[in-house]
């Protein structure tokens, strides 16, 4: 089983970076949708991914309905937006026969909302304050929703990493 996460037109080459890293660290699969709104050859991205962008398992896709063919039959898709009814708790995330793909929104506008009406039952949301933000970022989103579904895998694959309090931290 492996996890995915797809960001549609992503304009900010920090939260691409940021989302690259935790991809890193949790051995999820990067998926971008173009038009993306920075080059990956800019200096904001490779800074904000530091060394881990060639750790990744990067696809590059040219636009949403190419997305969408690329994903696998039995796969599940889930579109993380604010203004789904279900929760990221809520789906289970652990049957290891087929893959999860997540799809993020443009930071700006969201999905878009033809494409929303047209799978509402793939869409979670993360429960946050309207009255205060309009969204929550990007890279902490996507952290997010990664988490929960690596906490129902049991963190499956990931190595534990032990400190013992007699450590110097270098």
């Amino acid at each position: 089983m492996t996890n995915h996460i797809a960001l549609f037109e992503p304009l900010m080459p920090a939260n691409t970076g940021n989302i690259a890293r935790t991809c890193a660290g949790t051995d999820t699969a990067l998926h971008l949708i173009k038009p993306l709104g920075f080059s990956t050859d800019d200096a904001h991205l490779k800074r904000a991914g530091l060394d881990y962008w060639d750790k990744v398992d990067i696809t590059y896709h040219d636009n949403l309905p190419a997305f969408m063919a690329a994903i696998p039959a039995n796969d599940e898709l889930f579109l993380v937006s604010k203004f789904a009814q279900k929760t990221y708790v809520d789906p289970d995330y652990t049957n290891a026969d087929h893959d999860y793909w997540f799809l993020f929104g443009k930071e700006t506008t969201g999905l878009p909302e033809p494409f929303m009406r047209q799978h509402p039952d793939q869409a979670i949301r993360i429960p946050q304050d309207d009255r205060h933000i309009r969204a929550l970022n990007l890279s902490n989103s996507a952290a997010i929703v990664i988490y929960e579904v690596m906490r129902q895998q049991q963190f499956n694959h990931l190595e534990q990493t032990h400190w013992y309090p007699n450590d110097k931290l270098k």
